[in-house]
């Protein structure tokens, strides 16, 4: 015996047709050529597996292949051996039900694919809706308005009167779905389309609804109640289910898709959950220090700006950005020290007089950023 087929298929020798079967199917999709494209082994293993289903779903073979595995040497009599059947176009063992295996996966590569209720589902709607800064960080409530394909109470979205007057397609026999099979005896490529005589509703209506016309659904205003998170910014979005379009099928309704667009404000600006803005503080604050105001989303705080704060400077502020489920942002402050453009001849004096008392801190400054472009460069911007 030169295979082992219950150890190929992973089964005890007492497995049960079901097991195999199921076996089987398990093993088929995991080795599947079309899921492998150019694996020699994978195609190698697959065909061993359905080498074994061959055997082993005939009760037949499978009896007269137990013998011969249990008496090495011996065989049951017209079977032939079993090492070198390559397991493909046999009688029903082999592919009896192939294509019921590969109807599900085979849609992924023919687009086909066996129907179901998600295949009657209505059509989704995407709306975009605009948020101001606030309620977009600080969450809302809102209603919109829009026009749908709103499912027909009348005949419970079946298009028959009363939802009741249709009757089963007799071409699909109320799948909605018909399959093809195209290939050789060897590899079978299963595609599945809509039937064309129930247009894949899987009923043939006899009486149409008199308040939809057959549709199954009516064309009406919606309007629906938005419960908005803190935190939404623009390109995220919310899901209603159910407030989409209507199935024409008489499945269940798409979902309503709600974009929002966030219109911007005039003092913070925002990336993801953290909050940024610019301060203007004069000059005498950012010289001497003091406490400034500060808006943040919720009110106004203080915040200390140092002695000697220079234009650019960022403050953190923990907490004080956009609420989320991981938690509230921060708020980044940069400072911008506004320098005075109209002064008085007593002012400017002023300010002359103190230039003169810093003016050799300043010069010391200025010789060593002085001293180490010459370095660079070879030159400065007052030695050219």
């Amino acid at each position: 015996m030169a295979k082992n087929y219950y150890e190929i298929l992973g089964v005890d020798k007492k497995a049960s047709a079901d097991e195999i079967k199921s076996a089987y199917r398990k093993l088929a999709r995991q080795y599947h050529p079309d899921l492998h494209p150019n694996d020699e082994e994978c195609a190698k293993k697959f065909k061993e597996i359905n080498e074994a289903n061959e055997v082993l779903s005939d009760p037949q073979k499978r009896q007269q292949y137990d013998f011969e595995l249990e008496n090495p040497g011996r065989s049951a009599g017209g079977f032939g051996g079993f090492g070198g059947s390559s397991g493909f176009g046999g009688s029903s063992g082999g592919f009896a039900g192939f294509s019921d295996i590969f109807g599900d996966i085979f849609s992924q590569f023919t687009g086909g694919g066996r129907a179901s209720e998600q295949d009657k589902t209505g059509e989704d709607i995407t709306i975009e809706v605009e948020l101001s800064f606030l309620d977009a960080a600080k969450g809302c409530k809102k209603e919109v308005t829009y026009t749908r394909k709103e499912p027909c109470a009348a005949c419970r979205s079946t298009g028959a009167k009363n939802g009741t007057a249709y009757k089963t397609c007799e071409k699909c026999h109320g799948s909605g779905s018909i399959q093809y099979a195209s290939g050789n005896s060897i590899f079978r490529t299963i595609q599945t389309r809509v039937c064309d005589a129930c247009g894949g509703s899987g009923k043939n209506i006899t009486e149409k609804c008199a308040s939809c016309g057959g549709k199954g659904y009516q064309r009406k205003s919606t309007t629906v109640k938005l419960d908005i998170p803190a935190g939404a910014d623009t390109g995220s979005y919310m899901k209603k289910r159910n407030f989409g379009e209507a199935s024409t099928m008489g499945g269940d309704p798409g979902d309503l898709i709600v974009v929002f667009k966030v219109a911007p404000h005039k003092i913070f600006k925002r990336k993801e959950f953290d909050l940024y803005m610019d301060l203007p503080i004069d000059f005498k604050t950012a010289a001497l220090g003091g406490k400034v105001k500060v808006p943040t989303l919720d009110d106004v705080i203080d915040i200390d700006i140092p002695e000697g704060t220079q234009s650019g400077k960022v403050f953190l502020v923990r907490g004080k950005g956009i609420p989320s489920r991981r938690g509230t942002g921060n708020l980044y402050v940069t400072v911008n020290v506004e320098v005075p453009t109209k002064l008085s001849k007593s002012q400017k004096q002023t300010l002359m007089d103190f230039d003169e008392n810093i003016e050799i801190k300043q010069y010391d400054k200025m010789k060593k950023y002085s001293d180490a472009l010459q370095s660079l460069y070879g030159k400065t911007p007052y030695n050219k």
